[in-house]
């Protein structure tokens, strides 16, 4: 009965049009009515506390830091150096796109923002150029989605705290995964490219390729700061999304010199409004979890599953179902945050490595960005593209099964996830 009052009162609320945050507490509401244990001073501690999380000061930092990236002249500076290495080759600007958001992934973790550069600075150049105009938004849009697996990931300081595990290590176990990701794209774009009818442009000389890397070099630095700094244990995650956005304003400002102090507030209010959103939502999912607790929920979702828990690969692959189509009507962080404290007792209780389950939840929840009918990259990419829905959507979808390929490789084989991500952190 409990799971009919979350189910009911969440999805009811929804369908009302209730915002998602709101809709999480009613559903909170409607379970301790339930219960019969209503108090509003316990619901208002717990949104409270729900909020009041060290690792969660680093979602503002690391969507300040995305926002200075792209007006600051590192986004353009990471596509330029791409340009100049693969941009001759057969459908070169398809292969820029995907370096270019390797790249941007490793510095911002924001999977809108990372989009919007690419859209914004590659989409006129692939129109001018004669390129399909429906494959070149999918790509861009399968790109995109890479940031939150690569670190820092916006989707892993979420999960990690709603979880419970270890932010950190979730950062170094999402590095292989977001390259294979990156593969996916190339080699599905190896095939398309073939039946562009684009000539190619001139190779670059070694000392234009010298120049651009010099230019660049700056931005290409902060990944390695990052990673570097975690992996020796010279900060944490929260530190290190603080010292992402001074770096990205130290360099746009004083280095490349795009970043102007009239900048500061409008890129400050941009990441303000979007941390207000996420935070919010982290809150007010907190208390439902609370309350699923309370409920038992997963106990009655781990019933259900019962005869799938010894087989380890089944139960994920009935559990990455689950949010794959979860993930179609739902928005990235509202995902993790509603199925986050149901599926974590089940993975404990099946001895599945919660590091191993944070990494295929967040890339699903990832891939869940470009599924329609929420889709936020799909829509990103219209807009900052001026492109309608459907063509989006029909060039995405290459690009999503080459995605859901790398999904299904890693639940048969988790191996490629559970070795590097050892050999990064040390165990």
């Amino acid at each position: 009965m409990t799971v009919l009052v979350f189910l009911g009162s969440l999805l009811g609320a929804m369908a009302l049009g209730v915002p998602i945050a709101i809709a999480l507490l009613v559903c909170g509401v409607a379970l301790m009515i339930e219960l019969d244990t209503f108090d509003a001073q316990i619901l208002a501690q717990n949104l409270v506390n729900g909020a009041d999380s060290f690792p969660l000061m680093a979602v503002p930092f690391f969507m300040l830091a995305g926002e200075l990236m792209n007006t600051g002249g590192l986004s353009k500076r990471i596509i330029g150096l791409a340009m100049t290495l693969v941009g001759h080759v057969r459908g070169g600007l398809g292969y820029v796109a995907v370096i270019a958001a390797l790249v941007m992934a490793s510095i911002s973790g924001s999977a809108v923002a990372d989009t919007a550069a690419l859209a914004a600075i590659l989409l006129p150049m692939m129109r001018q150029a004669g390129y399909r105009l429906d494959r070149c938004c999918g790509l861009i849009a399968g790109g995109g989605i890479i940031a939150p697996v690569i670190p820092p990931s916006i989707g892993f300081v979420v999960f990690g705290v709603a979880a419970g595990v270890s932010i950190t290590r979730l950062f170094l176990a999402g590095i292989v995964p977001g390259l294979l990701m990156g593969l996916a794209l190339v080699a599905t774009w190896y095939f398309l490219a073939k039946e562009e009818p684009v000539a190619r442009t001139q190779r670059a000389s070694l000392r234009e390729i010298g120049k651009t890397a010099l230019d660049g070099i700056w931005a290409l630095g902060l990944p390695f700061i990052i990673i570097g700094g975690m992996k020796a244990g010279a900060f944490t995650p929260t530190e290190a999304a603080v010292v992402a956005a001074v770096y990205a304003a130290l360099v746009g400002g004083f280095i490349y010199r795009e970043l102007k102090l009239e900048h500061l507030r409008p890129a400050m209010l941009a990441a303000l409004k979007t941390s207000a959103a996420v935070m919010f939502l982290v809150a007010a999912a907190l208390v439902s979890a609370w309350l699923i607790t309370i409920a038992d929920i997963p106990g009655e979702v781990s019933r259900l599953l019962g005869p799938l828990i010894d087989n380890k690969t089944m139960l994920m692959l009935a559990m990455m179902l689950l949010v794959v189509v979860v993930g179609t009507a739902l928005d990235f962080i509202p995902t993790v945050l509603i199925l986050t404290p149901v599926l974590m007792p089940i993975v404990k209780q099946a001895g599945i490595d919660p590091v191993y389950f944070g990494v295929m939840f967040i890339i699903n929840n990832a891939i869940g960005l470009l599924t329609p009918p929420v889709g936020t990259v799909l829509n990103v990419v219209c807009a900052v593209g001026n492109v309608s829905m459907d063509k989006v959507i029909r060039g995405v979808m290459p690009f999503l099964f080459a995605q859901l390929a790398v999904l299904a490789l890693l639940i048969f084989v988790p191996e490629i996830v559970t070795i590097p991500a050892k050999f990064f952190y040390g165990r």
